[in-house]
């Protein structure tokens, strides 16, 4: 009798859960930095700020939290479930 072990994790199976992208812009609305999880997907982030983050809102993305940082940043916080 063969015995299978279901929690076993499948190659190729869409990872689930929660995907997480920080976003760091100047106020200039120039892109930084962006940081992700390992699985996120995303789109290769544009030099214009407000763009990136049409672009991650689109594909699903919802801001969770706005920071200021220091020398005049911004952090967007962004999650998609």
């Amino acid at each position: 009798m063969r015995t299978v072990n279901y929690l076993q994790p499948t190659i190729g199976q869409a990872w689930t859960g929660r995907h997480i992208v920080l976003l760091h812009c100047s106020e200039n609305n120039i892109v930084n930095e962006l940081y992700k999880s390992y699985h996120a997907p995303i789109e290769p982030p544009r030099s214009n700020c407000a763009e990136t983050l049409s672009q991650l809102l689109s594909i699903g993305y919802r801001v969770q939290k706005i920071t200021p940082l220091p020398n005049q940043q911004i952090q967007y916080f962004l999650v998609m479930y």
